[in-house]
């Protein structure tokens, strides 16, 4: 069977784990057939593993991997969800996971035990070969969400002076060699980095040449201490595929690879979508109690954003008494300022996040939202003006739904402008913080300019 075929007959026209498959494991793992549970899942890649461990129940997780015993492709560890992975290794025996982390790369491994006491840590790292151990606990030393942590310890490195030939013997006969590289690193006696050779590039020439004649000077290089982020937009901003780490000395100590920084982009546009509807880092597999806690923080500051706007309304408590259809119309002005808002603040948002906002365009993109907040602003203050006329046969009222109309899209634009900016300025991330503000500007203004002008005019 090839890839593809056991891909369709696995998953469902949504592209998830199909349910009568999730049955059938469910049905073997109750009878405790495991032979028939390595049967089904013979053929599987180690990310299809990963998806069905993470849709069975808890308890069936780790009866999974049990079963599989060593068939389990110890890979499938490291593809899973981050809650799903920490239940599975506080499930799993310490010589469980030993075992597992003895197969993987330094950067996988790592994933598996990050999370983990470190007492915990420290027992299942005495139970792996020396080598492993200091190179693991070495990145764990490292800040989270750096190059540090992300990297692999496994890479090619040779002198300058050694040949195309040797080179090549030297990879073949190695047994440190990565599974999977693209580059050689040249390097001095001391391991400080000073180029790179391409494989292709390695594979095409004359055995007798030296690397020195053939290495590129030129690269892309992080310190351990770069953050993911940074290290995601130079593997987007570059078309890199792989990229060396070296420690605060310039010495060589691992690799990225673009398998790892695809998931980081994932992870952080992930994270940005999350942050815009005010969910944290939140999970499908996460627990009610995780859930609730995750979300009750910004329905708070919602509530309280809701009250200001409440309080505002209650200054035209008398105006409101008087002409019933302010109460009617009233919201409309409120939602489309919200919605229009919300268009310019996730562009802002995103923008900032891959860095094609900044004081060298800032003025042009804040004239342009500007524009298109004042442009429909005004054909939504024609559209909503002739229809309160219509509907209540006021044509002052429509007048006035409409000059508020304008007031709210342009302070839409603005505040979805610039609240983020002001925002990313002092360090505070405008994906999960914005939206509560700028929502409240909105109100605020949509409640004061609707109400006030209708106040001063029809009252």
């Amino acid at each position: 069977m090839t890839d593809a075929q056991q891909d369709t007959a696995i998953r469902d026209e949504w592209g998830a784990i199909d349910g009568n498959f999730i049955e059938q494991v469910t049905a073997a793992l109750g009878a405790a057939d495991a032979k028939a549970i390595r049967a089904l899942t013979r053929d599987l890649h180690a990310a299809d593993v990963a998806d069905l461990i993470e849709s069975l129940e808890q308890p069936d997780r780790v009866r999974l991997i049990a079963a599989l015993g060593r068939s389990f492709d110890v890979e499938a560890l490291a593809e899973l969800d981050e809650t799903v992975r920490d239940e599975v290794m506080e499930a799993l025996p310490n010589e469980v996971i030993a075992s597992a982390i003895k197969k993987l790369d330094t950067d996988d491994a790592l994933y598996l035990i990050e999370d983990l006491e470190r007492s915990e840590q420290e027992d299942i790292l005495a139970k792996v070969p020396e080598q492993d151990r200091a190179a693991l606990s070495r990145a764990l030393d490292y800040p989270e969400e750096t190059a540090g942590r992300l990297m692999q310890t496994e890479f090619v490195a040779v002198p300058e002076f050694w040949s195309i030939g040797k080179t090549i013997d030297h990879m073949r006969t190695e047994k440190g060699v990565p599974e999977n590289f693209v580059e050689i690193y040249v390097v001095d006696p001391s391991f400080h980095l000073k180029g790179f050779v391409p494989l292709s590039r390695l594979l095409r020439s004359p055995r007798e040449k030296k690397i020195a004649a053939v290495m590129d000077e030129e690269q892309t290089v992080f310190k351990v201490t770069d953050g993911q982020e940074e290290a995601a937009y130079k593997f987007k901003q570059y078309n890199l595929v792989s990229a060396a780490v070296t420690d605060e000395a310039g010495r060589l100590v691992g690799m990225l690879m673009v398998d790892d920084i695809v998931d980081v982009i994932h992870e952080e546009a992930e994270e940005d979508i999350l942050h815009l509807g005010g969910v944290g880092d939140e999970s499908i597999s996460d627990t009610v109690a995780e859930t609730t806690r995750s979300r009750f923080t910004w329905l708070f500051v919602n509530l309280v954003t809701a009250v200001l706007a409440s309080w505002v309304i209650s200054w035209f408590d008398a105006t409101l008494q008087q002409m019933v259809a302010l109460a009617i119309l009233m919201p409309i002005v409120a939602s489309q300022g919200g919605n229009a808002a919300t268009q310019t603040m996730t562009v802002v948002v995103r923008a900032l996040a891959t860095r094609t906002l900044g004081p060298q365009n800032l003025l042009r993109v804040t004239f342009r939202e500007s524009a298109v907040g004042l442009i429909n602003g005004l054909l939504f203050a024609l559209i909503m003006g002739l229809f309160a006329w219509w509907w209540f046969g006021s044509g002052p009222l429509g007048v006035i739904i409409g000059a508020a109309m304008v007031i709210n899209l342009l302070a839409a634009a603005l505040g979805g402008m610039l609240i983020p900016i002001l925002l990313d300025r002092f360090d505070i991330d405008p994906a999960i913080s914005s939206g509560a503000f700028v929502t409240t500007v909105t109100d605020v203004v949509g409640f004061f300019a609707f109400l006030g002008l209708a106040s001063i005019w029809l009252v």
